[in-house]
């Protein structure tokens, strides 16, 4: 009852939003998040802590600027994607362009698969939709939300243009059969993890406990893994959809020893993004919430 209750107060929200012209809803959004941020202590809480992890050498007033802005980035974002089902190939280009397209262009003639990675950056929700439009589908990671009438709104809204869901328990076999067909994988790997799935690397100089499939798999079916991240750009008042080089994988033939490697070699490129642009990664996630054996929680 308590998730149909919650669906039924969200819905006219999201048809207003989504209703109102762009700049308007984006407004909105961000007012409305920073009334969170002021709001919702726990996630302010951890917020500042993450904050104090990654940047010991801030101020306190450095830091609070920074999760500040991190809130107006959801708030714009969520905006976005109550306007899912506005765009068109007409007007998304208003609202996102291409930087670096070569760069997938390249993976994808490799013929092996293609592995998106990314971070809960900027507006992440944006870059498999906006792809998908343009003929680019691809496979996602979904976790499920914890109101399951969101959960399906939400996979609707992902799935509009030809993406396909896969589920986070069939994770692996998802990803070979994607990359035998030379289909193309998106997923986010800056979650807390646990063990077995997650091993440990570093993570603004703290031990991170990170998701090991991606590297696994990239290394077994040689995909390409190439970094996109969708940034804010406030002189273009749009999003940057970004894709980097494919990283150049570690293959020494130790196998776990690659694996860690480049796990490591992963997870750095979403640090040099999320210290470039701080205020458009997800702080209030506890990210170094898993500690190696014996070590004290950092929450």
């Amino acid at each position: 009852m308590r998730q149909r209750l919650e669906y039924a107060a969200a819905w006219p929200f999201i048809k207003i939003m989504g209703a109102l012209p762009r700049p308007l809803a984006r407004a909105i959004g961000i007012g409305l998040a920073q009334v969170v941020y002021l709001l919702h202590v726990r996630l302010r809480q951890v917020g500042m802590r993450n904050l104090a992890i990654a940047f010991p050498e801030k101020t306190e007033a450095e830091r609070v600027r920074i999760l500040r802005g991190e809130f107006a980035s959801l708030g714009r974002q969520l905006a976005e994607v109550c306007h899912f089902p506005e765009y068109t190939l007409e007007n998304v280009d208003d609202v996102v362009v291409y930087d670096g397209f070569e760069n997938f262009e390249r993976a994808q003639a490799r013929g092996k698969g293609v592995l998106l990675f990314a971070g809960h950056f900027g507006g992440w929700e944006l870059s498999s939709f906006v792809l998908s439009m343009h003929g680019h589908w691809m496979h996602v990671l979904m976790r499920g939300m914890d109101n399951e009438y969101l959960g399906q709104l939400i996979l609707h809204y992902r799935t509009m243009h030809g993406n396909k869901a896969v589920d986070k328990d069939d994770f692996v076999r998802g990803l070979l059969s994607a990359m035998r067909k030379n289909e193309v994988v998106g997923m986010l790997m800056d979650t807390n993890m646990t063990p077995p799935q997650g091993i440990f690397v570093d993570f603004f100089g703290v031990r991170a406990c990170t998701a090991a499939g991606p590297a696994r798999i990239a290394l077994k079916t040689d995909a390409a893994v190439v970094p996109t991240f969708t940034i804010w750009d406030e002189k273009l008042g749009k999003y940057r959809l970004r894709f980097d080089p494919a990283v150049e994988l570690v293959r020494t033939g130790d196998l776990e020893a690659d694996i860690n490697a480049n796990t490591q070699k992963l997870t750095s490129v979403i640090e040099d993004y999320v210290r470039k642009y701080p205020e458009q990664w997800l702080w209030v996630h506890r990210r170094w919430k898993t500690r190696p054996p014996g070590e004290k929680g950092l929450y």
